[in-house]
């Protein structure tokens, strides 16, 4: 089969199974018409309001399975001479399309979340998974379904452009492209919903004691993940650099085969401002080396963990006023998260001052003795002027750990509500909470 071909037959069969209407079919199974209740959408959100929630979750995993499954046969295919990624970027486009403009339905559809969900999570699982974090964070905070949806999308974007090697190359673009198209369509069908959010009359989901549990959980485990995260790479990063820095002191015929001794640092220190002895150069480098990389990681998670436990905190100050707790809970969390960004523009000046004082001072040391009065001033100037910048990254490091230490001893005092149950419906109560949207109650409109 040519390349045509599979991408006619990707397309088509994609399209097929994205614009099966689980949301139609499961409410006609309970023999109601999606259709005419609540914002009249088949989207898991309308589903899960007129027939209740376990229905919604049903519905929500069989479109999020519909995005996912043509995915991944589109990935046992053949190898084309498309880009790579190319037929599953396809089957994601197309099954996508099919949940927002379904056949069977005359092109009335849902507003594409979850089966965009589907798709991405096995075209870029990684940031998916960020993605849809984001989500729950933002839900258990704001409960605006529309809202969460429409930040999780754009945080898709942001991740796939920022995280990813040249995005826009012959083996990235295609996907790249997806999470770009897709993302704007999901604002397309939301622009009601984000005209609501700007007026304020947006509705929510209901507030639970379950809502109120998810926002609780996430906040503890991202503080704990944050705090456990600072204080193993502080500990690891000392016990890197005193490790290396024994081995080094060992003369060279007592240290091991795979950290011989080069003869630059076998000589006498050439001044006060060089280690001494000078081996112990070579023992502050390995361990830079070792070290170094782990930064991306530690940065990355750290700001991760701190936005998630920040916005809960923000959030909390709103949901429960007059608590003066919660409010200084997210000033010490905001302090903590700008700690972060702080540190990692310093982590990046210190890694630029590394380079000259390397440099400057392996000139220096391969000079003969009698010629080296000027590359020493300049090797004693880079080395002060990275001591200095490194010391301010270490003394950032602490505060943020500090920071963390206090807001995760204030974990112990977390939010409670007295929740009183609402009130069912009579509808709801003889088995048809659809009914009570027929009766003229105002639905929430932010279906997935």
């Amino acid at each position: 089969m040519t390349v045509l071909p599979w991408l006619l037959l990707t397309l088509l069969a994609s399209y097929l199974v994205g614009a099966v209407p689980f949301g139609y079919l499961v409410a006609r199974a309970r023999g109601i018409d999606i259709l005419k209740l609540g914002s009249g959408n088949i989207g898991a959100t309308n589903v899960g309001r007129a027939l209740g929630r376990r229905f919604g979750v049903l519905v929500f995993a069989l479109d999020f399975a519909k995005g996912a499954l043509p995915v991944l046969a589109a990935r046992l295919l053949p190898a084309t001479d498309l880009p790579i990624d190319s037929l599953p970027a396809a089957a994601a486009v197309a099954a996508f399309l099919g949940h927002l403009f379904p056949i069977y339905l005359r092109f009335h559809g849902g507003k594409g979340v979850a089966t965009g969900a589907g798709a991405v999570v096995v075209l870029v699982p990684p940031i998916a998974m960020s993605a849809l974090l984001i989500w729950v964070v933002v839900l258990s905070c704001t409960r605006f379904v529309s809202l969460a949806s429409l930040m999780a999308a754009t945080l898709l974007c942001v991740l796939r452009l920022t995280n990813t090697p040249q995005p826009w190359a012959a083996d990235h673009y295609v996907v790249t492209l997806f999470c770009l198209v897709g993302a704007g369509l999901i604002l397309a069908r939301h622009r009601t919903n984000v005209r609501r959010l700007l007026q304020g009359t947006e509705n929510r989901v209901k507030d639970t004691p379950a809502m109120l549990q998810l926002g609780k959980t996430l906040h503890v485990l991202a503080l704990g993940l944050w705090f456990g995260a600072a204080v193993f790479f502080t500990i690891m990063a000392l016990v890197l650099f005193q490790t290396f820095e024994q081995i080094s002191r060992e003369p060279a015929e007592k240290r091991p085969a795979w950290f011989p001794l080069p003869d630059v640092y076998a000589q006498t220190s050439p001044s006060e401002e060089f280690p001494n002895p000078l081996r112990l150069e070579q023992g502050s480098r390995a361990a830079g080396a070792a070290v170094g990389p782990m930064f991306g990681w530690y940065y990355g998670l750290q700001g991760a963990c701190g936005a998630v436990a920040a916005f809960i905190a923000v959030a909390w100050t709103y949901s429960f006023r007059g608590q003066k707790i919660h409010s200084a809970r997210a000033i010490l969390l905001v302090l903590a998260l700008a700690a972060v960004g702080v540190g990692w523009w310093l982590e990046r000046v210190v890694s630029d001052k590394r380079g000259p004082r390397n440099d400057l001072t392996d000139a220096c040391l391969t000079l003969p003795e009698g010629s080296r009065t000027e590359a020493i001033q300049q090797a004693k100037a880079a080395r002060a002027d990275f001591g200095r910048w490194h010391g301010y990254s270490l003394l950032v490091n602490f505060v943020t750990l500090g920071l963390v230490t206090v807001a995760l001893a204030l974990a112990a005092n977390l939010p409670t509500r007295e929740t009183t149950p609402v009130a069912r419906n009579a509808s709801e109560d003889n088995g048809h909470p659809a009914l009570a949207l027929r009766a003229g109650n105002n639905p929430e409109h932010h279906p997935i």
